[in-house]
């Protein structure tokens, strides 16, 4: 075939095209993936600098000087020296910025996964492996060598935090557990009653700090009423000063928080009664000389400037693999939930995928700079909100201002009493002690979400949080197995002139067709709750199998004797069974209706008596998402005494399973 130079020309033209069209879809895909991998591009370009700077300014200022005493405070919860925190509510925050999708939110150190960062900490690296052999002091803190047992704790929060990032990016998001699989056991009852739960592990791990005692830091099975005893123990030795100023700033914040809440609509900003009391504190003990004087434990050397990066110690990893994944879970969770919150609340969406990814890279990139695990705190999100916070660059600017702490003057706080840190983080979480208030509510509207709520508090009080988690999630599950073991079932009657069926049941206007039986069931039908739904099937049509054909059974034998002189059986073409239209509430056009044509003996159908006058039944599945042999099962035990079964509102997927069983299943367009 010869190829002219038109021919030649036109197919260049073409594969330039083509050509084009490749790098065009290509660097379109490329431009989408850039976009919901970094959201900021997304936004950032069209940043509304003269509407929203001024309000972004003030917003992260006013979350930053949160950020810096929480920061303090969550260290000592995550056993690890006061500088971490700091790092903590820096590396974070800077990179939520980046690829985080809620404007609202501020990330940082939370109360709850600091606990757990603690408790992981302390068992892996207890005060027993650090005693001075050659201690002569009477204090405790004098028989440890607390510089190498901080540097093993911090190693070990760091290793979490990377594999709790790691867990975050990869297996959360990409394997079988992604968002939905995640949030549907982690429902709203189990994760407050969870928080809960942990922040009477907060408080009660800050007696000690508060009283000025020394006790040991216990995790695990019961360890809340370990160090309750504990502290008890120790009651006598309480350290005056430090419970008297530890107290006062109690008083202080709580009246703070409380004119903050009652004023919010009349104060430009918050009043911010963290930093005030960090920095009152800090000048009392400097000027009085606490420490020296009053034995008062105070934060002691904060570092100036950065660490450089640094990799985990991957030795540490197989003994804190669960203990990651728990941390995953919760962070995740709070974040999403806080996330929602808000975006619900001004009219934007965000991505749940999104912000797992965004979780996971803080934790697992900042962790390489010696920062322990974090996630978003619902207080420092209200203040970052209430102050007129538009966007992430909020956060930014309260993580620069941590910045300047952490480089600049971050040794000005080393005279911080951590009596008055303990009164921060006990006044932040008198929000989490109202979820209380959910029990009564909860026993008026569900008595199994109360339950998931109790169970979920209880185990996690007693057993720890990461095993009270585990805990909490499987109970969860189990609620789940035991409403759909007890399905709820109804006889459904046609309401007149509309297209309603309702329980006959509960609405007097609802009326059944005469010798049929619509029998409808909340639940899908497996094996767990296959005898009750056929036994309630049973009951509620008063149609049972077994005993029309053993009644049938037996009237044949009388009509055989009766009969026996006849020399030869009429034969009878075989009944064809009606199409019933089943109409569903609710529903603008018809449904597709499956359905059995079952064909009885005609012979028996003309010379024995009928036992019932219902001939046909409707199973309802439109509730039903999968159904088993079951479906099958009582479809022909009901043809076996001439009964028709048509099943209403089954999915293509549950006609092609039922298929498998019997193949008289026909589809029929209603």
């Amino acid at each position: 075939m010869k190829v002219t130079p038109e021919k030649l020309c036109l197919w260049r033209l073409l594969k330039i095209c083509l050509v084009l069209n490749i790098h065009r879809c290509s660097s379109e895909k490329a431009k989408a993936a850039a976009l919901s991998f970094m959201p900021i591009l997304s936004w950032l370009p069209s940043y509304p600098v003269k509407k929203y700077l001024f309000s972004d300014v003030v917003s992260g200022l006013s979350t930053g000087v949160v950020q810096l005493p929480q920061g303090l405070a969550y260290a000592m919860l995550a056993a690890v020296p006061p500088v971490y925190g700091l790092y903590s509510s820096f590396y974070p925050v800077l990179l939520y910025t980046f690829f985080g999708t809620s404007r609202h939110i501020s990330v940082g150190t939370f109360a709850v996964i600091s606990l757990m960062i603690g408790g992981v900490a302390v068992r892996e690296a207890p005060d027993s492996m650090f005693m001075n052999i050659n201690a002569t002091g009477s204090n405790a803190s004098d028989a440890i060598n607390v510089e190498l047992r901080d540097k093993s704790r911090v190693q070990v929060a760091v290793m979490v935090t990377t594999l709790a990032g790691l867990i975050q990016v990869t297996c959360l998001n990409h394997c079988l557990l992604r968002f939905g699989f995640v949030a549907i056991y982690l429902t709203e009852p189990l994760v407050r009653g969870f928080t809960t739960a942990a922040s009477m592990h907060v408080v009660i791990s800050q007696l000690k700090y508060l009283l000025g005692v020394e006790t040991q830091r216990y995790s695990g099975f019961l360890s809340a009423i370990y160090s309750v005893k504990a502290v008890l123990s120790r009651i006598t030795s309480t350290n005056i000063a430090t419970f008297l100023l530890g107290l006062g700033c109690i008083i202080f914040l709580y009246v703070i928080k409380v004119l903050n809440e009652r004023f919010k609509k009349k104060l430009p900003i918050p009043i911010p009664g963290e930093i005030i009391v960090v920095i009152v504190s800090t000048g009392i003990s400097y000027g009085l000389s606490l420490s020296k004087e009053y034995k008062v434990h105070v934060v002691g050397n904060i570092p100036t400037g950065l660490r450089p990066p640094a990799a985990p110690n991957i030795s540490l990893l197989p003994n804190l693999v669960t203990d990651s994944f728990a941390i995953a879970i919760v962070g995740f969770s709070m974040d999403v939930s806080l996330a929602k919150i808000f975006a619900l609340k001004h009219g934007y969406s965000v991505d749940g995928n999104q912000e797992l990814i965004a979780l996971g890279l803080c934790n697992f990139i900042s962790s390489f700079f010696q920062t322990f695990a974090v996630t978003c705190s619902m207080s420092r999100s209200l203040v970052q909100e209430s102050t007129g916070g538009k966007t992430q660059i909020a956060g930014l600017l309260a993580s620069l201002l941590v910045l300047v702490v952490v480089v600049a003057v971050g040794f000005v706080f080393e005279p911080l009493p951590q009596t008055a840190l303990a009164a921060i983080i006990m006044v932040n979480l008198i929000g989490m002690f109202k979820q209380f208030r959910d029990i009564p509510s909860l026993w008026r509207t569900s008595k199994i979400e109360l339950a998931i709520w109790v169970i979920a508090f209880i185990a996690s009080v007693l057993l720890g949080l990461d095993y009270g988690l585990l805990v909490a999630v499987t109970f969860a599950i189990l609620t789940v197995i035991y409403r759909t073991q007890s399905p709820k079932t109804s006889i459904l009657g046609h309401v007149a002139n509309t297209g309603l069926y309702c329980d006959v049941d509960e609405y007097e206007e609802a009326a059944e067709y005469e010798g049929i039986k619509i029998f409808h069931s909340n639940s899908s039908v497996y094996f767990a709750n296959s005898d009750l739904y056929v036994n309630s099937l049973k009951e509620k049509t008063g149609l049972n199998p077994e005993h029309l054909q053993a009644a049938r059974k037996a009237q044949k034998k009388r009509k055989e004797k009766t009969n026996s002189n006849r020399s030869s059986p009429l034969k009878i073409c075989a009944k064809v069974g009606r199409c019933l239209s089943f109409v569903y509430p609710n529903f603008e056009l018809c449904q597709q209706v499956k359905y059995t044509l079952i064909h009885g003996d005609s012979e028996e159908a003309v010379f024995l008596e009928p036992f019932s006058t219902v001939h046909s039944i409707i199973l309802d599945w439109t509730s039903a998402t999968f159904i088993d042999s079951v479906g099958a099962k009582v479809i022909k035990e009901y043809a076996a005494v001439d009964v028709r079964v048509v099943i209403a509102g089954c999915n293509s997927k549950m006609e092609t399973g039922n298929k498998r069983y019997d193949r008289t299943l026909l589809k029929v367009l209603v």
